[in-house]
């Protein structure tokens, strides 16, 4: 039996499904616009993230940096026409190191991006002659009209994003850092500051979308899609069950946006999906001593950790199998920033040590250990948060999935079935890409003309052997 029809259905409405949803309905002026999601909207992985941003992104090509570039400049666009209702500020990401060779990829790192268009870099102390770049960055500098910028180091203010600089800021001067950066542990050599970089409200950022989107006629549908006809190779309908009932939407256009079940949706349409999950959790807990400043950017530790263990803790982690792994080196990345508005005290802790791929399962598995060993991380970058490792208050602890593909850039775009598209491998991005990532893939179902980023992201390029080449020494993929 036909229940109604529909121009579009979009399968799941977390920010990915939500921002399909506007794009379509508000800004290419779709009717008739169905999101199908058997929760609250918003709420299964969309609300576990840092609501962080960044236009930082590795190569190849200039394809990442372009596309959050874009998608910063949709975020821009509707906090100025809010009056900032999403609460977007550009504190920017503060990459540290206590390791002269990697203060050396830091400031690789910043002169790549600044050729792939994230803007320049300024160098701030004693060993910065411009000599020291090789015959390969001089020759990609002079190819990108790329130039080293050096010039007094500018903070970031703590609230709002106009008037700021972009482009990166390289810290060197030991007596700046301490100046600018005096939590940080002495034995930092270099900070990176990445600038046009922050962190904005995700809950009031998807409701305002969603707003929008149902003003314009967009229908949120409770249920859970179990089939899609695509007799004849095209979409006819979707079949969705909601309280124990079946009803079925015809319809010749079906976004896969469904997040951490983009995989199982894909198989309802015969189309593998080249994804996987990756469990990633969020910590937070009250920082009551202030050992970070509330003005604080988002801190960023680029070297590998020896987590600091007494004697006794260490006899006791190498006894057991299950927590010897402890006291080996763990991997780079652990971050935190401070979190809340006014008389917030609360700090965001991440490191994610363990990046095996599993199968996403609710509500998600958290370790006893996972709130200690990331607050041992960060106290090798942030020394003072160690004041807390035997007296923590006790956090709130969520967390969610990284869907992503092998080199972590997104799916966004038609599948190989008639009126099939996808939203999705949006990995721990999601947020920050969402505008973006909606706007390209309603031009995709409309025909309009599409940015030069967008091949990048179809799911096509699996197919081209120079891509498949490309793949097999990818190099940094870019994720936190």
């Amino acid at each position: 039996m036909s229940d109604s029809t529909a121009e579009i259905v979009i399968c799941g409405a977390g920010i990915a499904g939500v921002a399909a949803a506007y794009h379509l309905a508000v800004k290419q002026g779709m009717r008739n616009v169905v999101l199908v999601e058997p929760g609250a909207p918003l709420a299964l992985t969309s609300d576990k993230s840092t609501e962080a941003y960044r236009n930082w992104w590795p190569g190849p090509g200039d394809a990442m940096v372009a596309f959050m570039n874009r998608s910063i400049d949709l975020l821009e666009e509707i906090a100025r026409a809010t009056d900032n209702r999403i609460q977007l500020n550009r504190r920017g990401y503060l990459y540290a190191t206590a390791d002269s060779a990697r203060a050396a990829l830091l400031r690789q790192a910043a002169e790549e991006a600044a050729a792939l268009g994230a803007g320049p870099l300024r160098i701030h102390g004693q060993n910065d002659e411009r000599e020291t770049m090789n015959d390969e960055k001089m020759a990609l500098a002079h190819r990108s009209s790329f130039t080293v910028h050096r010039s007094e180091y500018v903070p970031a203010p703590a609230h709002g994003f106009e008037n700021q600089p972009d482009g990166a800021d390289l810290l060197l001067d030991p007596v700046l850092i301490r100046a600018h950066f005096p939590y940080v542990a002495e034995n930092t050599v270099a900070l990176l500051h990445a600038r046009r970089c922050g962190w904005f409200s995700a809950q009031q950022l998807g409701m305002y979308l969603l707003e929008q989107a149902r003003e314009h006629g967009v229908r949120l549908m409770r249920g859970q899609v179990t089939g899609v006809d695509t007799s004849g190779g095209q979409v006819r309908s979707v079949q969705i069950a909601h309280d124990g009932a079946t009803s079925t939407i015809v319809t010749p256009r079906f976004v896969n946006a469904a997040g951490p079940m983009q995989r199982a949706v894909g198989q309802m349409l015969g189309v593998d999906i080249p994804v996987f999950a990756e469990r990633h959790i969020k910590i937070a807990f009250n920082d009551h001593l202030h050992v970070l400043p509330r003005d604080a950017p988002m801190v960023i530790g680029t070297d590998d950790i020896q987590l600091p263990w007494d004697d006794d803790e260490r006899a006791a982690l190498e006894e057991d199998d299950d927590t010897r792994w402890m006291l080996e080196r763990l991997p780079a990345g652990v971050h935190c920033r401070p979190e809340g508005h006014g008389e917030s005290t609360s700090l965001l802790l991440l490191w994610n040590y363990h990046l095996d791929p599993v199968a996403p399962t609710f509500p998600i598995a958290v370790a006893d250990h996972e709130p200690e060993l990331a607050l041992r991380g960060m106290a090798t970058i942030i020394p003072g948060l160690a004041r807390y490792i035997d007296r923590a208050p006790k956090p709130y602890i969520d967390g969610g999935y990284y869907v992503k593909t092998r080199e972590n850039r997104p799916l966004i775009g038609p599948l190989p079935i008639a009126g099939a598209y996808i939203a999705g491998a949006l990995s721990g991005y999601g947020l920050m890409a969402a505008c973006a990532a909606g706007e390209l893939l309603a031009a995709h179902v409309c025909g309009q003309a599409l940015p030069h980023y967008a091949p990048a992201f179809l799911l096509a390029r699996y197919k081209d052997q120079e891509y498949k080449k490309l793949l097999e020494n990818w190099g940094d993929e870019g994720q936190l």
